[in-house]
């Protein structure tokens, strides 16, 4: 299961830079039956370096660059852009959707698929009143969905930290799941080739207490086999 690496400026246990993935991720992967591996950054030949794998997750990061879907200004609580990992995280995105390879996105993820289809995001939800950050609140899914299939329940509570949402929907994308102020909180792509879903939030914070949480990585798992 390729997961790509985010940077991190500061890892003092190994003296350098570093590029990593969250633990709780890495072992949802690992708990569904999925080897999960890093992939390192880079932008050469993402299909082919995607299909020694069967399937990808794209985890929670920083914020794209606005730039990337087509914004003229920078709100000021953008933070951590990383251009490398922008054009990594895209084409991984389009690569993986093109070619059918099981996909799970979160939070950033969901933003990264959203912009590589041509949506946009609202750069700031309008500070910590309006914000989902350091929050569990109910999310409301469409029934007939894969995400429904994966958690197997109408809502869940979902364990959220972003500052940013989808603004307009990237090409072909519906919605699958809302909070309750309206945020779109998961996203499909019917017709797509393979298994693909979308989160907003982050399932790997509550899935080792959460059976509908850990659902989303047994279903990324199922169908990579």
């Amino acid at each position: 299961m390729a997961i790509p690496a985010r940077f991190s400026a500061t890892t003092s246990a190994l003296r350098y830079a570093a590029e990593v993935n969250a633990r709780a991720l890495v072992e949802a992967v690992w708990r569904a039956g999925g080897e999960p591996v890093s992939i390192h950054p880079a932008a050469e030949d993402v299909p082919g370096r995607l299909a020694r794998f069967d399937g990808v997750l794209l985890p929670g990061g920083g914020d794209l660059a606005p730039h990337r879907y087509g914004a003229t200004d920078t709100h000021a609580a953008v933070y951590d852009v990383d251009d490398l990992q922008d054009t990594f995280d895209l084409e991984v995105a389009r690569a993986a959707l093109e070619s059918g390879l099981p996909l799970l996105a979160v939070c950033r993820g969901l933003q990264v698929v959203a912009v590589a289809l041509g949506g946009t995001l609202e750069q700031d939800m309008g500070g910590p009143a309006r914000e989902h950050r350091h929050l569990t609140h109910p999310v409301a899914i469409e029934r007939g969905t894969l995400l429904e299939q994966a958690v197997g329940a109408p809502k869940v509570d979902a364990s959220c930290y972003h500052h940013q949402r989808v603004e307009r929907l990237g090409t072909g994308l519906t919605v699958t799941a809302r909070a309750a102020d309206g945020t779109v909180e998961g996203l499909e792509l019917p017709g797509a080739p393979g298994w693909f879903t979308a989160v907003q939030w982050h399932p790997e914070d509550t899935a080792a207490e959460d059976p509908a949480q850990q659902g989303l990585f047994d279903a990324l798992v199922r169908a990579a086999r």
